[in-house]
């Protein structure tokens, strides 16, 4: 049996002025089955590529945020329903590290429609 999935990509924009940005992760909710991830794979040289002045290690702990607020690490999202806190991880902003549009999908397993994503939108070939 399937059950419908939302999922967004994490994208990171290093100057937001330019709009260049690179796919470095995706959130992936899937409520029937009460399963919240984030799966997160920087490419670090194609980032550095769009802005050899990054700050990586901002870069990195934004985008450990998705992964922990997730999970059952302590935080301000640790009492939210998993819900709430996917609402609010792909709600707009206007920082470097964001995610784009909710898209939906049908998946018996989210966690290897997790991968799939991760392996398609990511990773580069």
């Amino acid at each position: 049996m399937k059950d419908v999935y939302e999922y967004a990509i994490i994208r990171v924009i290093p100057r937001v002025e330019r709009g260049e940005l690179i796919n470095a992760g995706v959130l992936l909710y899937c409520q029937p089955r009460g399963y919240l991830c984030a799966r997160v794979e920087l490419d670090e040289a194609r980032l550095r590529a769009l802005d050899p002045q990054v700050d990586l290690d901002g870069v990195r702990h934004a985008l450990d945020v998705y992964r922990r607020s997730c999970g059952g690490d302590e935080g301000p999202l640790t009492e939210e329903p998993l819900g709430s806190r996917f609402r609010w991880l792909t709600a707009p902003r206007s920082t470097i590290v964001q995610t784009g549009p909710v898209h939906a999908g049908l998946t018996a397993d989210p966690e290897a429609e997790l991968e799939h994503l991760v392996a398609c939108l990511v990773r580069t070939p």
